[in-house]
């Protein structure tokens, strides 16, 4: 009984302790509880404000206000046995690059609340980041060249390459690949330039405009140089649209065809005639009158099963050709069509 009586009593105040060694106060006055640095230092880029963390950097938006209480606890360092840590911070700016963190610390160590203050310097440091120093430098690993068979590209595929490009980099910088960039994208007379930042987007771009756009890409390697042992390559993604683009009204024979597809060395149509669908050779193909993105639009004035007027929106006078049986039509519609010469020819 004796043993037990001694055994409850703290060695050190001979307070009453919870257990058979030192009470609670005296194991939390004989342990530091926390440590706090002098100084902590935060590393952005002044162009990007991306944020460097070690020798990573991490794209970041927040603010330097935003920024400071996190970087201020950066500092700080609990004992392994506090539990439920909590840190208040106030901040106030001494220079533009100098700011006083005051934090005042709370936790629970051995079942008993313990408080505590510090003071931390926070250094404000810029530096371009990796991937800003890459584009001001001009770097490059590649670049993706849009191209059309035997014609230009339109004004359509360029915006659809460029917007699937950005697309693909946008998704990629969501996913951390901060060096999978788009540094330039340049259009000029006979297709588009897109410069890139890295291999893996290169190559997504090329098959993501060819998905959209159909046609097919090659890559072609170059040797650069080499570093640290391994050779360096800049690759060109060429990619190449087909002849034919969807849309396009082709005539075959007397005629007239809209393409809904482009498979090797055939299109997948629409007879604009009796609206059936059918595959005609590329071969075939005597030439193109035009796409209808771009059609014209006239008005229906009349249609009686048979035949329908149609008010030519260039010379205002009503022509009559036969009704469409695949396009559902009444009086005062709008058709739109494409034209061949003096033929109108009505698309979807």
């Amino acid at each position: 009984m004796k043993k037990d009586i001694l055994g409850n009593f703290c060695p050190k105040c001979g307070k009453p302790s919870e257990t058979a060694g030192l009470c609670s106060q005296c194991r939390i006055g004989s342990i530091p509880w926390f440590t706090c640095d002098k100084r902590v230092k935060s590393t952005n880029c002044p162009s990007c404000g991306a944020t460097k963390v070690v020798n990573t950097w991490t794209d970041s938006v927040a603010e330097r206000a935003d920024l400071g209480p996190e970087v201020a606890k950066s500092a700080v360092h609990f004992h392994s046995e506090v539990k439920k840590p909590a840190i208040d911070v106030s901040i106030r700016d001494l220079t533009l690059n100098r700011s006083r963190a005051t934090l005042v610390l709370h936790g629970i160590l051995y079942d008993k609340m313990v408080e505590g203050s510090c003071t931390v310097d926070i250094l404000w440091h810029k530096e371009q980041c990796d991937r800003c120093n890459r584009i001001s430098g001009s770097y490059y690993e590649g670049i993706v060249q849009v191209r059309a068979e035997g014609r230009t590209p339109s004004t359509f595929e360029i915006q659809t390459a460029a917007s699937v490009a950005q697309q693909v980099e946008d998704t990629l910088q969501a996913g951390g690949e901060r060096l999978s960039f788009i540094s330039d994208v340049n259009e000029i007379h006979d297709g588009l330039d897109i410069i890139i930042g890295s291999q893996h987007i290169g190559l997504l771009i090329a098959r993501g405009i060819v998905s959209q756009l159909g046609g097919r890409y090659t890559t072609h390697p170059k040797l650069i140089g080499e570093k640290n042992g391994r050779q360096l390559y800049r690759i060109t993604y060429s990619v190449r649209l087909p002849r034919f683009q969807k849309n396009d009204v082709v005539k075959v024979g007397n005629r007239y065809f809209e393409v809904l597809r482009v498979e090797s060395h055939h299109l997948q149509t629409l007879d604009l005639k009796d609206g059936s669908a059918k595959s005609v050779r590329e071969d075939d193909v005597e030439r193109i009158i035009g796409n209808s993105r771009n059609a014209e639009q006239g008005l229906l004035v009349f249609a009686d099963g048979k035949n329908m007027g149609i008010l030519d929106p260039v010379t205002s006078q009503t022509r009559e050709y036969p009704q469409l049986k695949w396009l559902e039509v009444q009086a005062g519609d709008h058709l739109r069509l494409l034209r061949d010469g003096d033929q109108m020819v009505f698309v979807r």
